[in-house]
């Protein structure tokens, strides 16, 4: 057993509180391997901005869990030696799909899980949460569940259609369960794809497609059922066109990726969100930076000479994303 407290990580019930509070929502980037974390660390420690670590089920047998460990504590160093005195980070599993892997992550160090059960059927979803819940606040580690249905593809998380969050549900839920945070479905989908064609519009000058809004009546519904209480997006990356032009004109194919609009998740950041979930967009900034790399120096062969710039330009969109649409810079 390791605790989270050890590795100098925190949970995320002060983070919180302070950001409903203080309209703006923490930034949740998902990594897999040392250059997105060092990216996202290198953002956070220039922004002082809490920050939270994800790792999905995937991510965790990719990297390892005992690597993952060490790697999070490294991370909280690596913050200091930035510069950032009193590092606000967080080590979160995202999308876990059993009780098994939840407790696995709490004895290895995480300071936060979530238990996602939004396949199974209400009454199913309410006790495999409510066990998870029951572990984890043991060891104080905040729990996040899932109320509602997302649409997309993430790793193992796979979904046709989305099944928007019932906010009559959610007092029961988030009374019976005892979760710390509630996941909710409102429109925001996984991967870089999501949205068809055909649920969008195209934008007349550009040609591109332009997606559906998101279903601010619902979260408001929610938040009227929960007030203060903390929500969180998933699937909320958007999908930047520059890095898909980068993709496409480096030698990749994807046609008609689209994602969230800034816009949107401003306005969600001020609202009891207080979390944001931000996965491909990363992706495709170290993809398109490798791909430049390829393309003009088909010679090179040191992973230090694509994969450094891949860091960097994640490193900027994640400053990007801080200060810009989330407004989380100078809260840690």
């Amino acid at each position: 057993m390791v605790s989270y407290k050890e590795l100098g990580l925190v949970n995320t019930r002060e983070m919180f509180a302070k950001a409903i509070k203080g309209g703006y929502a923490i930034p949740a980037f998902n990594f897999n391997n040392m250059e997105q974390l060092q990216a996202i660390i290198k953002a956070a420690a220039e922004t002082k901005s809490p920050v939270i670590l994800q790792v999905s089920k995937g991510a965790r047998n990719y990297a390892n869990q005992t690597l993952l460990r060490y790697m999070a504590q490294g991370a909280v160093e690596y913050a200091k030696e930035l510069g950032w005195e009193n590092p606000q980070i967080c080590l979160h599993l995202d999308h876990g799909d059993s009780f098994e892997l939840c407790k696995s992550c709490v004895d290895f160090g995480f300071s936060s899980v979530m238990i996602d059960a939004s396949s199974l059927p209400y009454e199913e979803n309410i006790a495999l949460t409510k066990k998870v819940v029951d572990y984890a606040h043991q060891f104080d580690v905040t729990v996040e569940a899932e109320l509602g249905v997302l649409a997309g593809v993430e790793d193992e998380v796979s979904s046709a259609v989305s099944h928007y969050t019932k906010p009559e549900e959610v007092v029961d839920f988030a009374t019976r369960t005892g979760c710390d945070s509630l996941a909710i479905s409102i429109g925001t989908s996984h991967g870089a794809y999501k949205f068809t064609p055909e649920q969008c519009t195209r934008d007349p000058k550009t040609g591109r497609l332009v997606p559906p809004p998101l279903a601010f009546d619902v979260l408001d519904a929610v938040m009227e059922q929960l007030p203060g209480f903390p929500i969180v997006l998933h699937g909320s990356s958007s999908v930047p066109q520059e890095y898909v032009d980068m993709i496409n004109q480096y030698g990749g194919k994807l046609p008609d990726a689209v994602g969230i609009p800034e816009e949107q998740l401003r306005k969600a950041a001020k609202s009891a969100v207080c979390k944001i979930n931000i996965d491909s967009d990363s992706r495709l900034a170290f993809t398109a930076a490798v791909r430049k790399v390829f393309a003009e120096k088909p010679a090179e062969f040191d992973p230090r000479k694509y994969c450094g710039p891949a860091r960097d330009l994640m490193t900027e969109l994640y400053k990007h994303k801080i200060i810009n649409v989330l407004g989380s810079d100078g809260k840690a």
